[in-house]
């Protein structure tokens, strides 16, 4: 059986009513939630590097090439990673 390669996925931010977390027209990558898809919800990665339920209304897909997604997934992993606490302080 063929393996499926991970598709990255990303989506610009539209609308932020009553979520002050969420910044107008920046990119946001996906994380696949089935379940939370099925109640019109949309899983993301925020700043803080954790992810979180907003409405999929709020945001519109970003189609981008393969090298472009995963240069820009590298570059949010990377400011996540410097923003978050280190574990062996």
């Amino acid at each position: 059986m063929k393996k499926q390669k991970a598709v990255i996925r990303f989506v610009l931010c539209i609308r932020n009513d009553g979520y002050d977390d969420l910044e107008l027209r920046k990119v946001y990558q996906v994380i696949t939630d089935p379940d939370a898809a099925e109640e019109g919800y949309i899983r993301i990665i925020d700043e803080s590097g954790e992810d979180y339920l907003y409405p999929a209304d709020y945001f519109v897909p970003v189609e981008l090439p393969t090298d472009a997604a995963r240069a820009l997934a590298v570059v949010l992993l990377a400011r996540v990673a410097s923003c978050s606490p280190r574990s062996d302080a």
